[in-house]
């Protein structure tokens, strides 16, 4: 038995590709709103940045074709992704180290930077996201390695995983990545078992 309804469909050729964006994407990049995710990794040796180019090229950018893509409207307002070539040069900054400050001062300074690039909107005619290496210590860390993502590239939870994903351990790459877990000390079981 044939179906009675037949519905024929066709794409034009320019949209093959372009991924229509969530409302709730064109919504926090908007004129009203526009919202940033930062996430902020701390090492324990000073960053060398030498192959921030080839880990962000073979890592993160196959993560998701939204970071190979910009923002369009179509004619009729519709926003999509489209993909576009990426120059990564735009978006990775390496800030000026700041000479002869103490750690106090340097913790004061990158406070300071983490409010300014959270201020600064994302430029429209580049991938919503950019990296901000920083080198110099603060009292948490020898250097630090940010990610400014645009809040329409995907959730806090998904962009996180994403940028977790392109980690290793050190000791054994082939084992999946382990962060310590925080306990409470066992001055404070004690004290709370003694107030009972």
């Amino acid at each position: 038995m044939e179906p009675k309804l037949q519905i024929k469909t066709q794409r034009q050729q320019e949209d093959v590709g372009e991924e229509p964006v969530s409302p709730t994407g064109q919504y926090l990049n908007s004129k009203t709103l526009s919202l940033t995710i930062i996430g902020i990794l701390e090492s324990e040796i000073p960053i060398d940045d030498s192959c921030a180019m080839d880990l962000l090229q073979n890592l993160f950018l196959p993560i998701s074709p939204r970071f190979s893509s910009i923002m369009v409207s179509d004619g009729k307002g519709v926003k999509r992704w489209k993909r576009v070539e990426v120059n990564l040069q735009d978006h990775i900054v390496v800030p000026e180290s700041p000479e002869g400050l103490s750690i106090a001062d340097c913790d004061d300074y990158f406070s300071k930077y983490l409010t300014k690039i959270g201020m600064e909107p994302l430029p429209q005619h580049r991938p919503l996201w950019e990296v901000h290496i920083t080198k110099y210590p603060t009292s948490k860390a020898a250097g630090h390695l940010i990610f400014k993502l645009h809040h329409a590239l995907g959730d806090g939870y998904s962009l996180m995983g994403a940028l977790l994903s392109c980690l290793q351990r050190v000791d054994n790459p082939s084992l999946p990545l382990t962060f310590p877990s925080i306990r409470p000390s066992t001055t404070a079981k004690t004290t709370a078992t003694d107030d009972a």
